[in-house]
């Protein structure tokens, strides 16, 4: 199903854009699992930059279950289609439910990271947390790791994509997966960190 869903997105990639693009590349918190596609953040998204006459299409490259290794294996080919002016990196989560080593995912992240910037887009980076249950010493050093992949690539870093998002009724029965009425909020959390981004990209992308 995966590898469905990808070649799907590289077809619908193939237009033109005559707008620059933001790549929006995460995993099911930004592919609106268990939601209405149009109340997910990201088409949230990209009804307020309609709204604001902000001329960027959004293209959601995110893939539900997707890991930071899954990610770095398909980054070329969709930065190839998409030549995104924007990425708005949002992998990591699954790493941590799974338990997978931090270093691993830092070094995957890192290299999606490197790969966008050496086609000439900016990258920003949403951090994820874990709960408590999975020991204070991988939590911790999976929450450090965001801020440490955006401080060494010198990208702008939203901390928490779930900031806010702190009720039992925000999430889905999964406990895992924000309900719609949770996406305004990650779109609030996710525009602080994209708003300087647009001022900063150049039109002609």
């Amino acid at each position: 199903m995966r590898s469905i869903l990808f070649a799907a997105l590289l077809a619908w990639c193939g237009t033109v854009f005559a707008a620059p693009a933001i790549l929006v590349y995460g995993d099911s918190l930004s592919a609106a699992y268990g939601i209405a596609q149009s109340s997910g953040w990201v088409a949230l998204l990209d009804a307020r930059l309609k709204q604001r006459k902000l001329d960027y299409t959004v293209v959601n490259a995110s893939i539900s279950g997707e890991t930071s290794a899954g990610g770095a294996a398909r980054i070329a080919a969709t930065l190839a289609q998409v030549k995104p002016a924007i990425v708005i990196l949002e992998l990591g989560a699954n790493d941590g439910l799974r338990g997978l080593p931090v270093e691993q995912m830092k070094a995957n992240l890192a290299a999606i990271a490197r790969a966008a910037k050496r086609q000439g887009a900016r990258v920003l980076v949403v951090g994820m947390r874990l709960p408590p249950n999975y020991g204070q010493e991988y939590t911790n050093a999976f929450r450090a790791a965001f801020a440490g992949i955006a401080r060494e690539e010198r990208a702008p870093l939203v901390p928490f994509l779930l900031q806010g998002v702190d009720r039992r009724e925000l999430f889905q029965p999964d406990n895992l997966h924000p309900v719609a009425e949770a996406q305004p909020i990650i779109l609030g959390n996710v525009w602080r960190g994209l708003a300087p981004l647009l001022q900063e990209t150049p039109r002609g992308r």
